[in-house]
């Protein structure tokens, strides 16, 4: 069942697999439209320094990019950061990358920053930032190695080496935190905002 109320399609600015099953799940329709912008080259021009920043600001140039090509379609951009105090990871190259990332959070605490923007018309008319706190339980060398098997590839497409979803649940201790924040999309206040603009049927 679609949900969608909108004149125009609504549309994702991401392939990512784990936003596009929530939309779904959400009983909404949608097109997806990779936004083709310089992120860390944005990231460096902005001189931000403040996870949840940096992720709103490159949520809403992806939404505001795929937006400026589909007049009157309201467009989602979402983007995540993870902070392990002051110091901000992105997706590992590799497998030797991921191992380091690993061996870095493993035992301590980070914060995932999930953001989320809407754009019409070239120009931002909603955003938020959600945030969830990761407890990585302390492991060994064999034991990284060991998820790091398992897992294969899929470690790089995610920041931090992990997906919730996934077999990267075996690497947590506790969660505080929204699961579809975890996910990588605020989709509560997202919901509420897309209600109010009279988009959405329920």
């Amino acid at each position: 069942m679609d949900l969608w109320r909108g004149k125009t399609p609504l549309i994702l600015a991401s392939q990512s697999v784990a936003r596009k099953m929530l939309l779904a799940n959400a009983g909404l329709e949608f097109e997806t439209v990779t936004a083709d912008i310089d992120e860390r080259g944005i990231q460096a021009a902005s001189k931000l320094s403040n996870p949840r920043e940096i992720g709103l600001l490159l949520a809403c140039e992806k939404a505001k990019a795929v937006s400026a090509h589909r007049p009157g379609s309201y467009v989602i951009g979402a983007d995540q950061t993870l902070a392990l105090g002051d110091r901000l990871f992105n997706k590992p190259a590799g497998r030797i990358q991921a191992l380091a990332q690993l061996r870095d959070l493993a035992g301590h605490s980070h914060e995932l920053n999930s953001a989320v923007a809407v754009a019409r018309d070239g120009r931002i008319v909603f955003e938020d930032v959600s945030v969830a706190r990761m407890i990585m339980r302390q492991m060994s060398e064999g034991e990284l190695s060991a998820y790091l098997d398992a897992a294969g590839d899929a470690v790089t497409t995610s920041v931090g080496a992990y997906q919730l979803e996934g077999l990267g649940i075996h690497l947590f201790e506790r969660i505080e935190g929204n699961h579809f924040t975890i996910l990588g999309l605020p989709l509560l206040p997202l919901l509420a905002f897309l209600r109010r603009e009279r988009l959405i049927a329920v």
